[in-house]
């Protein structure tokens, strides 16, 4: 009976700076008309319970002193998201794990993924990248009641493959503080470039991470 290996897909399957990121400074910049920089998006994605870009978004906007109703920070985000048939910023993707990598995990362990991001943008970027890889199960936010940090996802994997230890990769303290509270061992993805990468490894300390690594493509030697 092989072990799961849980991937969150954002910074950890997917590079998503020109897509998730930059749909969150386009959006901003619509509703305030004030630039903002990637390393103030990650100030707060570093604070935790910014799980959801949507809600970021208008988070950011109110600090900004601009107040936007949700329904319109959301539709105006995946205009600039997905824009007409996934053809937006989410076609800026790139897959992160090297040829073969997922191939060699699958011999040793189940895959799935533990995702913020709804079914219907998690297919997209999955039918681009790896149409034929087993990925099983899948949760998405559409899954659940409550978003990470909360960790009702991971329980869902748990109750439905009881009995099968769980590992959980993930970018972002809201992936640490998910699986500390599932009692899943956790494994942090913070490249060296990451414009907060030192805080970043102490959040990842924290919470226990059994291991931090640049990316995905260090899991192999990591477990």
């Amino acid at each position: 009976m092989k072990d799961l290996l849980i991937f969150d897909m954002d910074g950890v399957l997917t590079e998503v700076s020109e897509s998730y990121r930059e749909s969150i400074v386009q959006t901003v910049l619509h509703f305030t008309g004030r630039a903002i920089t990637r390393e103030k998006i990650q100030e707060y994605k570093n604070q935790g319970g910014w799980n959801n870009d949507w809600a970021l978004s208008r988070k950011i906007a109110s600090d900004l002193g601009v107040e936007v109703a949700y329904e319109d920070v959301v539709t105006r985000f995946n205009e600039i998201f997905l824009g007409s048939n996934g053809d937006g910023l989410i076609t800026r993707e790139r897959w992160f794990p090297s040829d073969g990598l997922l191939e060699r995990l699958s011999e040793r362990f189940q895959m799935g993924i533990f995702t913020g991001r709804l079914r219907m943008e998690a297919d997209i970027t999955l039918r681009r990248f790896a149409p034929s890889f087993p990925f099983d199960p899948i949760v998405c936010a559409d899954d659940v009641l409550k978003g990470k940090p909360d960790p009702e996802g991971l329980h869902r994997i748990q109750a439905s493959l009881p009995e099968r230890r769980l590992f959980y990769v993930g970018d972002t303290i809201d992936d640490a503080r998910s699986a500390s509270a599932a009692g899943v061992p956790f494994i942090g993805i913070a490249a060296r470039g990451h414009s907060r990468y030192d805080e970043l490894v102490r959040l990842f300390s924290s919470e226990n991470a059994i291991a931090i690594l640049d990316d995905i493509n260090q899991l192999e030697n990591a477990i």
